[in-house]
């Protein structure tokens, strides 16, 4: 009987330990390690934000600040199922969890137009953002900032660093040119484009919904070139042909950041 009170006293000692732990894991240390995930995280969404992108301020920070808080969650939140002397439960997982589910914020960012792939820049910014927070929530300030640096560095300087780079006469661009049916525009789109030293690799048509009764019907052709010309001038020269009613270009080999 005399065993008791030393049984109580073990398991006041262990709660103990654990009110201690949890109150431990709300201090100052750790409201510190969100506010550096929300300043480095509100920098980059303001960089974006700057740029007009569809993921820009609000969503980077939210992003951040959240994954810091899950990895937060995941060190100290789980006092009430730990054993003394081992682990019944993983909280690693909850990190994990982080991982795949900005993985779907990430492809809603990424669509699709005709062959133009758009947003992946945004997508992989929006990854590493969540994975910034995730090691300020951790205690990784030093990396954190690291790749917060890097990111300027990608952003800011690799544009400079590409614009230096001797033009490839591989580039692919894209020409999507609006022009009224039944007037042979096409034959001049395709002879002006080739003249100025553009080399069609694919094209597509499509018919141009919508129109009016009464109206010409217009077509849609979208244009897959190769090679090297002045492209500013090829889209105005070819917005100067009779019966064209726009021109829109796109790179390619660039998602626009």
């Amino acid at each position: 009987m005399s065993v008791a009170p030393f049984g109580y006293c073990s398991l006041a000692l262990w709660t103990s330990h654990v009110v201690l732990a949890a109150v431990a894991s709300q201090g100052w240390k750790q409201v510190g390690e969100l506010a550096l995930a929300f300043a480095l995280s509100s920098l980059i969404g303001l960089e974006r934000e700057w740029r007009q992108k569809s993921a820009g301020l609000r969503t980077h920070t939210l992003v951040g600040v959240g994954a810091a808080l899950f990895i937060i969650i995941s060190k100290y939140g789980f006092f009430d199922v730990l054993s003394e002397g081992r682990v019944i439960l993983d909280p690693s997982r909850v990190a994990a969890g982080v991982v795949s589910g900005i993985g779907f914020i990430g492809g809603g960012l990424i669509f699709v137009r005709g062959d133009i792939v758009r947003g992946l820049t945004t997508a992989a910014i929006v990854w590493m953002t969540a994975a910034i927070g995730m090691a300020c929530g951790a205690g990784l300030a030093l990396l954190a900032l690291v790749v917060t640096a890097g990111h300027f560095v990608v952003v800011f300087l690799y544009p400079e660093l590409a614009a230096r780079l001797p033009p490839s006469r591989y580039l692919d661009f894209g020409l999507r040119v609006v022009y009224e049916d039944g007037r042979g525009v096409l034959r001049e789109i395709i002879s002006e484009s080739t003249e100025r030293g553009a080399a069609i690799h694919r094209m597509s048509t499509r018919q141009v919904e919508g129109r009016r009764a009464g109206e010409t019907p217009a077509v849609v052709v979208t244009l897959e070139m190769r090679g090297k010309p002045a492209i500013e001038e090829l889209t105005v020269a070819l917005d100067r042909i009779d019966g064209v009613l726009g021109v829109e270009t796109s790179d390619f080999s660039d998602d626009n950041s």
